[in-house]
């Protein structure tokens, strides 16, 4: 299991948004599977072609050098892979936006 580690801060240039917004709804919509709110994470079952793995691990490390407040743990192969989010519980309401637009989006 690949984990990153963080702190509670969000750099990402306010023109960069709409773009990795883009990147986790099509992830969202194309591999996620289930998604299952947790006590204190969100666990997300995804699989895919050759590659979701790397794509996983590209968009979160990208994802968490500038909003440093998500930690990221992923395991698993392209075809079964588990991605678990978790946040300070200051940031619990974006955790929880992020869960409910994953469960929409791959509904």
């Amino acid at each position: 299991m690949e984990t990153l580690l963080t702190t509670d801060a969000c750099t990402m240039p306010t023109a960069e948004r709409p773009l990795r917004l883009a990147e986790f709804d099509d992830l969202f919509a194309t591999a996620v599977r289930a998604v299952e709110r947790r006590r204190t994470h969100v666990r997300m079952h995804l699989s895919g072609d050759k590659g979701l793995g790397e794509r996983v691990r590209d968009l979160t490390q990208r994802e968490s050098s500038c909003c440093s407040f998500f930690t990221f743990a992923i395991d698993g192969t392209d075809q079964a892979l588990t991605l678990d989010i978790s946040v300070p519980p200051a940031r619990r309401e974006i955790l929880d936006a992020l869960a409910a637009r994953a469960e929409e989006l791959s509904a």
